[in-house]
């Protein structure tokens, strides 16, 4: 089967990336995308696993399509019987962008009538129940290309378990584990978020210190499916119950303002698992220090145009710069959508990269380089 993985702009590379590893194959990076190929293995495997896809989808077919009737052909030529049976739940939903068929809403109801048409030629009857398990058709038309693909994970691969409630502007799971990548956290480091939120960075920097599957304690939609072999979803669990390493050393922090933040953070913690690793505890960002040789600060401060207004999110930033010393061993990465924040940290980033905070286009800058002596 082929897939594909939509995920965060900015993040296409550390998707592809993890699903070669996970041992995919033919993959290939697209804007916003992640296209690989793989049995039903791969499909358990990649839903478990991955920490920066935002879902994982069967792609049935791409075709270019300029009027409602190449979609409707297009559409009712792809084989849906390989996946859809006559009780099949199949809605659909899709997006468009930049392209003659730009209504959602036409489309969709022009894929659902193509999809029963090719089911009725295939089944045979003139209407279907849809009372069994659910196959979701998204489309994405974009530039007049089609592409199709029946849903295989259900809620978004975000939604990890841990976090059913958050406080205010929170970080979503994939993008926090995109973060920890970028800044290459050692397995046995020290973290540290001094705007920890509802823990989401500390969680998502433990998890993957300690190589737990985001996945492992929910369920996908392909479980349900006929096709779908139970053995494989067994298998794969217990292979990633196997690579965990528990062990691994590492230690979060976290600080926050807020104590009903912080007593989120440890709640969220422990429901993932991961409680033993994480402490937090009500401290202003003033109050910083850097307890030992090493260890590695990630954080979402609070941006003017979320929480805080622009005067007193540049104080902020400018406290953030005198209390995040360079210093050999430590390294510093802050996401923020603030253009002037290098000079109002006081100095520039080691490194920079453009990243969306939900819809909000921010900045990661990334400070590791040890002072010169």
């Amino acid at each position: 089967m082929r897939f594909s993985a939509p995920c965060l702009m900015g993040v296409e590379g550390l998707a592809a990336q993890e699903l070669r590893e996970l041992g995919c194959q033919q993959v290939q990076a697209e804007n916003g995308r992640v296209l690989f190929e793989g049995g039903w293995d791969l499909l358990a495997r990649a839903n478990l696993n991955s920490r920066f896809a935002e879902r994982v989808g069967v792609l049935m077919g791409e075709f270019s399509a300029r009027s409602f009737e190449e979609l409707f052909q297009g559409v009712r030529a792809l084989p849906w019987e390989g996946l859809l049976n006559r009780d099949s739940a199949f809605p659909v939903t899709g997006s468009s962008l930049n392209s003659q068929l730009h209504s959602v809403p036409d489309c969709q109801a022009i894929v659902k009538k193509a999809v029963v048409e090719r089911l009725k030629s295939k089944y045979g009857g003139s209407w279907f129940t849809e009372e069994g398990p659910a196959c979701r058709i998204r489309f994405r038309i974009l530039k007049d290309q089609v592409s199709l693909t029946v849903d295989t994970s259900g809620a978004g691969l975000h939604k990890r378990g841990y976090r059913p409630a958050s406080v205010a502007a929170p970080m979503k799971e994939t993008l926090a584990a995109a973060l920890v990548k970028l800044v290459r956290l050692r397995s046995d480091g020290q973290f540290f978020d001094p705007f920890c939120g509802s823990g989401t960075l500390l969680i998502e920097a433990a998890t993957l210190a300690m190589n737990i599957a985001p996945g492992l304690n929910r369920r996908f939609a392909a479980e349900d499916w006929v096709q779908s072999p139970q053995k494989v979803w067994a298998q794969e669990r217990e292979r990633a119950r196997s690579l965990e390493r528990r062990n691994s050393g590492f230690y979060g922090v976290g600080y926050d303002i807020d104590p009903a933040a912080v007593e989120l953070t440890l709640k969220n913690a422990r429901r993932a698992g991961v409680g033993e690793s994480v402490s937090a505890s009500v401290r202003d960002i003033r109050q910083f220090q850097e307890p030992g040789e090493f260890g590695c600060v990630v954080c979402n401060p609070p941006y003017g145009q979320r929480l805080l207004d622009q005067q007193e999110a540049a104080g902020l930033y400018r406290e953030m710069g005198r209390v995040f010393q360079s210093r050999r061993g430590w390294s510093y990465g802050v996401i923020t959508p603030e253009e002037d924040f290098e000079r109002l940290f006081g100095r520039p980033a080691d490194k920079r990269r453009k990243l969306y905070n939900g819809m909000i286009r921010c900045q990661f800058y990334q400070y590791f380089k040890a002072p010169r002596t």
